[in-house]
């Protein structure tokens, strides 16, 4: 059945709520991790900084349907906090082939263009072709990896966090273990662990798809129902689709620091990489309780509870802040140790990494409140607004940051660069912050019009 998230106590049900996505989300970055350290261990740190160069561009390009799938998540919330039964099932069986001809688009567009993208972001020659040969290979898992992102969010704006948890442990460790057999055994470098990634995936979409299908609520998924439906694709579109373009556009701001990384050398690569993914266990903790207030506000919304509303802003906001501090500072603290797991052969690529965890790691919680702000306002179904505060507060910031700031030769380094990202979480957390709040206003004012209208 689906969970109410409109009653009881909200600060124990946040939790209750975050926990399973956080470890969901700590779980998936392990199993990624793994292929780092995998071919960090087994190939050396020329591999390491192949697999490194590919996520900007994945991101760019997943990250827009993913959005898609945000949206897919806010009209099921949406649904069942007004208690519209046969729109959420409307909406579950319309999410599906959008998944689908997401991963069908993705898959086209990653394999033949991969090596194209690498060339454009000047990655150098010694490892753009092992860069291109993992790209090429992890783009035909995005059929199964939409259909995994697309049914959570479905679970996720139901109530149900602990099955996706479930179910991607489940795949994380096939995925380990398929890393160790094509690397170690097979010697297939980032090949294997390409390949051990999209068979992961293809076993956590199946088992979501699975779940969907057993449910007894209106979250059921039936096959022979599947197909689009116009009203639920049309709002599915027009809050995902400002959501997908604002991650991509994201991207493109990473694409560009990226490729300044780029500049520098193989050895800053391998360095960047190894920080970026230990990054990633802070950023996916906090961004739980991004799609914790997504939700809780989806539903609240859907039922007029807009005091609750207040209070579930409060709550998420001092939470990640709390969560974002805390780990930020214990990363640093350790930043030498977790950083040689993934590099072993050099030290100084080591060093490269210390520099963007202090950097990057301490900042991070701004990051956090950007994020939760986000879900705050798309919970409430309006997405162009965080769109277009994001193309301008981090794309624009940190393009602008990087031909101009950046090409001053006192701030032409790492640190200079990894400055542009607090300076574009502040600003844009404190506008999404101003916009959400009139936003709020607005439409609580709205609801006690309709309702004073009802009973006059």
């Amino acid at each position: 059945m689906s969970a109410d998230l409109t009653q009881g106590k909200l600060l124990p049900a946040i939790w209750r709520y975050t926990l399973p996505i956080i470890l969901t989300g700590l779980l998936q970055l392990l199993f990624n991790a793994a292929d780092l350290v995998v071919v960090g261990q087994a190939c050396g740190s020329i591999s390491v900084a192949a697999v490194g160069a590919t996520t900007a561009i994945i991101n760019l390009l997943v990250n827009l349907f993913i959005g898609v799938s945000v949206g897919a998540g806010v009209t099921v919330a949406h649904a069942i906090g007004a208690g519209h039964d046969s729109d959420v099932r409307k909406t579950v069986h319309t999410s599906i082939p959008a998944a689908l001809v997401s991963g069908a688009f993705l898959t086209v567009v990653g394999v033949i263009c991969s090596r194209q993208f690498l060339a454009w972001m000047a990655t150098p020659d010694d490892v753009i072709g092992l860069s291109a040969v993992y790209m090429r290979i992890y783009f035909c898992g995005t059929l199964p990896s939409m259909l995994y992102n697309f049914g959570a969010a479905i679970l996720r704006a139901a109530g149900d966090t602990k099955g996706p948890l479930i179910y991607l442990s489940a795949a994380g460790v096939i995925n380990v273990v398929l890393n160790l057999f094509f690397v170690i055994v097979l010697h297939m470098d980032v090949a294997g662990v390409a390949l051990a990634t999209i068979l992961s995936q293809g076993v956590s979409a199946v088992l979501v798809l699975r779940a969907l299908m057993r449910r007894t609520d209106a979250c059921r998924l039936n096959l022979r129902e599947i197909r689009f439906h116009r009203v639920q694709l049309m709002k599915i579109i027009r809050i995902g689709l400002p959501a997908g373009i604002q991650n991509s556009l994201f991207s493109i701001s990473n694409v560009l620091i990226q490729s300044s990384v780029n500049s520098f050398s193989s050895v800053a690569m391998s360095g960047n990489a190894a920080a970026q993914n230990l990054e990633g266990f802070v950023y996916i903790t906090m961004n739980s309780f991004h799609q914790t207030a997504l939700n809780f506000t989806g539903q609240n919304y859907g039922s007029g509870k807009f005091d609750r509303m207040a209070k579930i802003e409060r709550i998420c906001l001092a939470s990640v802040c709390l969560v974002g501090i805390g780990l930020g500072v214990l990363m640093v603290l350790f930043a030498r140790p977790l950083l040689h797991i993934y590099l072993t052969d050099s030290e100084e690529a080591v060093g490269y990494g210390v520099t963007r965890l202090i950097y990057i790691c301490l900042p991070y919680f701004l990051c956090g409140l950007m994020d939760v702000t986000t879900g705050l306002i798309r919970g409430m179904g309006s997405s162009v607004p965080p769109m277009l505060i994001c193309v301008l507060g981090v794309c624009g910031l940190r393009i602008l940051w990087i031909y101009t700031v950046f090409r001053m030769p006192q701030y032409h380094t790492l640190p200079g660069l990894y400055l542009s990202y607090t300076v574009s979480w502040l600003v844009t957390f404190l506008c999404e912050l101003a916009v959400y709040h009139l936003l709020y206003a607005r439409a609580k004012r709205s609801f006690h019009v309709k309702t004073e209208d009802v009973f006059l």
